[in-house]
C-alpha cells in the first residue's frame, strides 16, 4: 500500500542539506499522492511512484534528483553517476 510518510522520508533524505523548503517536499507529495488517487487504480507500480518523484525533483533540485536517482536505479559504481549526470 502508498506511504505517504514514508515517500515523504525519501524525498527528505534525497534533499538534505540542499536548499529546499519542507513545503516544497510537501507539496511534491502531496501532487504525487493526488496524481495516484486520480489514476484510480488500486495498485500502481513502485516503478511508476518512483518516476513521478524523479520527475518531481528534476524541477526542484539536480542534487536531490540525482540522489533520489541513485537509490531508486541503485548506482553501484561512480560510473553510473557520471553517465547519469550527463543526462542531467
Amino acid at each position: 500500500p502508498f506511504d505517504r510518510e514514508k515517500l515523504l522520508r525519501s524525498v527528505s533524505i534525497a534533499a538534505r542539506k540542499r536548499p529546499i523548503e519542507a513545503a516544497q517536499l510537501e507539496k511534491l507529495v502531496s501532487g504525487i499522492q493526488r496524481q495516484l488517487e486520480t489514476l484510480g487504480e488500486n495498485e500502481v507500480r513502485s516503478g511508476k511512484i518512483g518516476e513521478m518523484v524523479m520527475e518531481g525533483l528534476k524541477g526542484l533540485d539536480s542534487v536531490a534528483y540525482i540522489r533520489f536517482a541513485s537509490v531508486y536505479k541503485d548506482f553501484r559504481e561512480a560510473r553510473d553517476f557520471e553517465e547519469f549526470a550527463g543526462t542531467v
